[in-house]
C-alpha cells in the first residue's frame, strides 16, 4: 500500500540557540516522507528547481521515495525559506520565505500514482492540495497538515481541503488560530464539525492530543535531551504515524477501507512510532539525524517511550 504525499521541497537557513545552517534540505514533504519512508514506500508530489542539489534527489531514492511525480522547473529556484527560533525554541521567527513560483505550481500526477489509495497532503498552499485531491479519484484514507500562514491567508481554500479529508494534523496554537477557541479539546471538536474524523494536535515539547470516533487521548512527546534545531519534526512526527498504519494494515488485509476501522490501540502505537521520529529529527538539522538511525533505532525509542506511559 504505497503513500501519496504532496508538499513542498525546500532549501532551508535556520537559526537557532544551538547554532546555525545554510541552505540545507528542507520542506514538508521532504521531512515526510523521509520519515515514512522506514515503513512503506512514498510516492512524491512536488517541485524542485534549478538550484536544487542532485544529492538530496539521491536521498530520497534511496529511502523508498518515489519520484516521478516531481517536477523540476530549470527556470525557476527552489522554495527557500529562513526562519530562527528564539532562546526557549517556543517561538520561531520567518524571516525570509521565497516561493520561486510554487504559489503558481500546478501538480499533475503521473499515471502510476493514480491508483494511489493512501494521501497525505503535507503543509502547502491549499490550491495545490485541492489540485491533487481532484487527481486522487481512489483516495481511500487522506490526511492533510497546514500552518498559520495558509490559515491567515487562503482560510476559505482551507475549508475547503478540510471538508475532504478524514484527518489533520496541526500544532495547538494554530489550532486555537483556525478556530477560534483557546481550549484544545474545544478547538479540536470544532475543526471534526469542518470534516476531519481524525484530529491530531501536536504540542511540541508537551506531546499531543488526538481526538478521532470514540477516541481521545493525550500522550508525552520523548523526553530528549538535545535539541538542535525542532524544524521539520512535526512533519516527521506525521510521517511515522501514517508509515506505520500504512504498514499495519497492509500487513494485516491488504485493504486500506480497513484503515477507517482504526481503534484507540492502533493510533496509540502510531503516535509512538511517530513520536520517536519526531525525537530524532530533533537532534540535527535537516534531515541528518534520520539519516543516521535504523528502523531498530526508532522502535528501541518507541519501546522507551512504552515503558514511560505504561503502554
Amino acid at each position: 500500500m504505497d503513500m501519496l504525499c504532496v508538499g513542498t521541497l525546500a532549501i532551508d537557513s535556520v537559526e537557532t540557540p544551538a547554532g546555525s545552517c545554510e541552505r540545507v534540505l528542507g520542506g514538508s514533504a521532504s521531512y515526510f516522507s523521509y520519515a515514512a519512508g522506514f515503513y512503506t514506500p512514498v510516492r512524491l508530489i512536488g517541485r524542485t528547481g534549478y538550484d536544487w542539489p542532485t544529492e538530496y534527489t539521491q536521498t530520497f531514492l534511496n529511502h523508498r521515495v518515489d519520484w516521478r511525480g516531481v517536477t523540476h522547473d530549470s527556470l525557476a529556484k527552489s522554495y527557500f525559506w529562513r526562519g530562527r527560533y528564539l532562546k526557549d525554541y517556543q517561538d520561531r521567527e520567518t524571516l525570509e520565505i521565497q516561493m520561486h513560483g510554487f504559489d503558481r505550481y500546478r501538480p499533475t500526477m503521473p499515471d502510476c500514482y493514480a491508483d494511489s489509495q493512501v494521501v497525505f497532503l503535507a503543509a502547502a498552499i491549499p490550491s495545490v492540495q485541492l489540485q491533487v485531491l481532484d487527481q486522487c479519484r481512489q483516495a481511500q484514507w487522506v490526511f492533510a497538515d497546514t500552518v498559520d500562514m495558509w490559515i491567515d491567508t487562503t482560510r476559505s481554500q482551507l475549508l475547503d481541503v478540510l471538508a475532504r479529508i478524514d484527518g489533520l494534523f496541526i500544532n495547538d496554537v494554530e489550532a486555537k488560530q483556525l478556530t477560534g477557541k483557546n481550549n484544545v479539546v474545544q478547538a479540536a471538536r470544532c475543526i471534526q464539525s469542518l470534516g476531519p474524523r481524525w484530529v491530531i494536535l501536536k504540542k511540541g515539547e508537551h506531546g499531543c492530543f488526538v481526538l478521532g470516533p470514540d477516541t481521545m487521548l493525550a500522550l508525552p512527546a520523548y523526553p530528549s535531551d538535545t535539541l538542535i534545531d525542532p524544524t521539520g519534526a512535526g512533519d516527521s512526527f506525521a510521517g511515522g504515524v501514517l508509515g506505520f498504519l500504512c504498514s499495519r494494515f497492509r500487513q494485516k488485509e491488504n485493504d486500506p477501507k480497513s484503515l477507517s476501522q482504526i481503534d484507540r490501540k492502533d493510533m496509540v502505537q502510531a503516535i509512538m512510532q511517530g513520536t520517536a521520529l519526531a525525537s530524532y529529527t530533533i537532534e540535527s538539522f535537516s534531515i541528518k539525524r534520520l539519516q543516521q538511525i535504523t528502523f531498530e533505532d526508532i522502535q528501541n525509542r518507541v519501546s522507551q517511550l512504552q515503558s514511560l506511559v505504561g503502554h
